[in-house]
């Protein structure tokens, strides 16, 4: 049998998850008889309340959890350096200020089970389209707020990374010296590859591109964007620039070329979205951008501490993202 969660015993009761928590937690009035009610359909079912609530009640610190649903093959490598962390130091100082430590998962095997969690909330960053990460926080009523919007979910709280703003920074900056602009993103569907796609079908009107995109599966990872692009590339050889948001497939996307002979900058200009690791480590250096990741790290933390707290909390604006120029996508000499 499964452990029974918040969900089953709201069900049971015939409230919402809300009123169970409120029920265990003391933070919000529950009518007697209904509190009773679902302490005793509890204790049949062998339902624990989170010990977490009792500490939100006495006053005590609570935790967090960080969590990407990005596949270990796009998250490993000198990624495990770049997004995710870069999110956490920021995040871990602003919880720790909040009296809240943050938990980091780290990226994700597939059937990687999240069972031994037993945090007061949740960031989830970059969630995809029926995210089986958020599933799992929002069967256990745990409060999530979203480091870029989730697709299908516009209610659930969310800091903006400026997907829109992004993309057109790059795609304008590729198409500086008038060349076809390819783009490659996952097949996954998260918002800022859906934003990217978007912005792309745009700008390739304007220019009057025919347009040359391919998506990825996450799962494959660098290796398989090397085979993907090489191919993409054989049947596109009038395309003199690609975007490639994901950085492991900007990775790839470079060992495509040095395949086919072709040399970086001057036969194909690259940029990715992120500027990590894997950009800056890359030969040569990858235009990337700075996504401002402490800020975006701050203001979800202040707004999962006031989900938590039962206030009101929206996010705050993201300054705008700025290009980081680097020799892969510098102007051609020929």
């Amino acid at each position: 049998m499964t452990k029974p969660t918040i969900v089953h015993l709201a069900q049971a009761a015939g409230v919402s998850p809300t009123t169970v928590s409120h029920a265990f937690s003391g933070r919000r009035y529950v009518d007697p008889d209904t509190k009773a009610r679902i302490v005793a359909l509890a204790q049949e079912m062998g339902y624990r309340a989170n010990p977490t609530a009792r500490r939100l009640r006495s006053g005590g610190g609570g935790s967090v959890a960080l969590v990407s649903s990005m596949p270990f093959a796009v998250a490993a490598g000198p990624s495990r350096l770049g997004f995710l962390m870069e999110i956490a130091a920021s995040a871990a100082v602003t919880a720790l200020s909040r009296n809240t430590t943050l938990c980091l998962v780290p990226p994700l095997e597939r059937g990687s089970q999240l069972d031994a969690l037993d945090v007061d909330g949740a960031i989830v960053v970059e969630p995809a389209l029926d995210d089986s990460v958020l599933d799992f926080f929002f069967e256990r009523a745990v409060p999530v707020v979203a480091i870029g919007r989730a697709p299908g979910r516009p209610d659930l709280p969310a800091v903006d990374l400026r997907s829109t703003e992004t993309a057109r920074l790059l795609l304008d900056h590729l198409g500086q010296q008038g060349q076809r602009v390819g783009l490659i993103t996952g097949s996954q569907r998260r918002n800022s590859y859906i934003e990217m796609e978007a912005v792309y079908a745009a700008f390739c009107a304007e220019k009057a591109f025919t347009p040359a995109a391919m998506r990825i599966d996450e799962r494959g990872g660098e290796d398989e964007a090397a085979v993907a692009v090489e191919a993409f590339l054989r049947e596109n050889r009038d395309i003199g620039a690609l975007c490639v948001p994901v950085d492991a497939f900007a990775a790839g996307a470079l060992r495509a070329a040095a395949a086919l002979g072709l040399s970086v900058p001057d036969d194909l200009r690259l940029a990715t979205r992120y500027d990590g690791m894997r950009a800056r480590l890359a030969s040569p250096q990858l235009t990337a951008v700075n996504l401002h990741l402490d800020q975006v790290a701050e203001t979800a933390i202040d707004m999962l501490t006031g989900l938590i707290e039962g206030r009101a909390s929206s996010s705050k604006p993201i300054a705008a993202p700025l290009l980081v120029e680097r020799a892969s996508s510098a102007r051609s000499s020929r």
